[in-house]
């Protein structure tokens, strides 16, 4: 079977209709939307465009599965969990493809997502059966106090296109692991890793009507009446800033549990006394994972004056080397951008930091030819006025500036709306505690370039939302405190 062939199966293996109460249907009035390879600008394949219809027969189904699926035993809830985690490592390739194909990553990374993907399923199979309650002798010794732990109920969530698998079971996982049923819309430019998804938790043996996926080219328009309707008791969203103020505006009206993963400015800060090739090293991870366009990319490199020269000619000698090219091909390091929008705000953003005076150390420029490709970019002397020192990039781009001393890097590092991660590098324990302690940040990488890990707690502060997925702390928020007061 040739390349060519592969794709194509993969492609015609992947329900393209909505999942709604446990079938497969075409969306109200037969509408369809494209998905497109940013590869190459062509369409692979259209799916479902939902109408808001469509939307409240997923929330009636999601409904009408609540009251049964939150009394499922606990451990049933895990097996199918567990089921669903096998199967995706079982198919970890065709399902890697499958990214690729709609969101342009290369395979190596669409195949780390996967495995990344499939922990949130095995890690809350295991949450599953450890929702606990507490029973406790009244501060009067009168009474008993008992509290109990139940589902929320029925969710919405809102997923992005940057990690279409990931960003799904980071909160289908433990949705389903408290017992509460949901209705998922996927990133339009991204729906089929989604999609695929459903039907995995189909064959798994996911009852019908927990899980509903509605793909549409309108979020607004499908997600807004579901906010409105009583029965939805939360929202979980992963995207923009901008976007998530609009729906936690929309939430207010219910008064629903919201969850928000949002927009990050991330510092990556290099000490004078940091491990150099070490920092480089978790420099490539933090910037380039997914071509930057990573909420938790590192988004300006503060370095001390000291070493901000070699450092950033190692950083410029590693981005030189990376190939760029379809995420298809085997050795091809980094992909293109998501869509010409995209690319186009990168440019312009590379462009306005030149202008103010930052160099061009490697890169800087879009790549010609088809598909949305922008060339690994590394820009030295960057001014602080530059926009790219306060916007998210979401690109190939690494903007260094300089330091003098630990207060100024912590505030510069703290300048920004944003409050997701942080990078630090240094090989002083001491200073290590002091700057962990002072970032105004939901998470830190202490001399390392990843901190994404299914047991651990993903969140932020500030602007970068709140709420977390993952780790222990995850599953709390699908569910609710009863309380209790029993006299005795």
């Amino acid at each position: 079977m040739t390349g060519a062939q592969r794709e194509r199966a993969v492609l015609d293996n992947v329900p393209t209709e909505l999942f709604i109460g446990g079938r497969w249907r075409p969306a109200t009035g037969g509408g369809t939307l494209t998905v497109e390879d940013p590869a190459t600008g062509e369409g692979l394949i259209d799916v479902a465009d939902a109408q808001p219809e469509d939307a409240m027969a997923a929330l009636d189904a999601a409904a009408g599965a609540q009251a049964e699926w939150g009394v499922h035993p606990p451990r049933e809830r895990g097996e199918i969990l567990r089921r669903a985690y096998e199967a995706i490592i079982d198919q970890a390739d065709d399902l890697a493809l499958l990214m690729t194909l709609e969101m342009g990553k290369a395979l190596a990374e669409s195949r780390a997502e996967i495995t990344y993907a499939a922990e949130f399923f095995r890690w809350f199979s295991e949450e599953a059966v450890r929702i606990h309650g507490r029973y406790m002798v009244s501060t009067t010794g009168k009474g008993r106090i008992l509290t109990m732990q139940q589902p929320v109920g029925p969710c919405v969530f809102v997923t992005p296109w940057n990690f279409p698998t990931a960003m799904g079971t980071r909160k289908i996982g433990p949705a389903i692991a408290a017992g509460c049923t949901m209705v998922v819309k996927p990133a339009q430019q991204t729906p089929l890793s989604m999609l695929a998804l459903a039907k995995i938790l189909q064959d798994a043996g996911l009852p019908d009507g927990v899980l509903n996926i509605i793909t549409a080219k309108r979020s607004g328009a499908v997600i807004q009446p579901l906010l409105e309707d009583p029965r939805t008791r939360k929202l979980s969203f992963t995207g923009s800033t901008e976007v998530g103020r609009t729906l936690i505006q929309q939430a207010a009206g219910q008064v629903l549990r919201v969850s928000m993963e949002l927009g990050g400015n991330a510092p990556f800060l290099v000490f004078q006394d940091a491990d150099l090739d070490a920092a480089v090293e978790g420099a490539m991870l933090a910037k380039m994972r997914n071509v930057g366009e990573a909420c938790t990319a590192a988004n300006r490199f503060y370095v001390h004056e000291s070493v901000a020269q070699d450092f950033t000619a190692k950083l410029t000698q590693r981005m030189e080397a990376l190939k760029v090219g379809r995420g298809t091909e085997g050795d091809v390091e980094i992909g293109p951008l998501i869509d010409e929008a995209q690319r186009g705000k990168v440019a312009e953003l590379v462009t306005d930091a030149v202008e103010k005076g930052a160099s061009v150390a490697v890169g800087g420029a879009q790549v010609d030819g088809p598909g949305y490709f922008f060339q690994p970019t590394v820009l030295a002397d960057v001014p602080a006025g530059a926009r790219l020192l306060n916007e998210e990039i979401f690109g190939p781009v690494a903007p260094v500036a300089t330091f003098s001393t630990e207060q100024e890097a912590i505030e510069s590092a703290n300048r920004t709306e944003y409050g997701l991660v942080a990078y630090v590098f240094t090989q002083d324990l001491e200073r290590a505690f002091r700057v962990c302690e002072a970032l105004d940040t939901g998470m830190i990488g202490l001399n390392q370039g990843i901190v994404s890990n299914a047991a651990a707690p993903f969140g932020g502060v500030k602007q970068s939302g709140f709420g977390r997925e993952g780790g222990f702390e995850g599953i709390q928020e699908y569910l609710e405190t009863k309380y209790v007061a029993l006299s005795l």
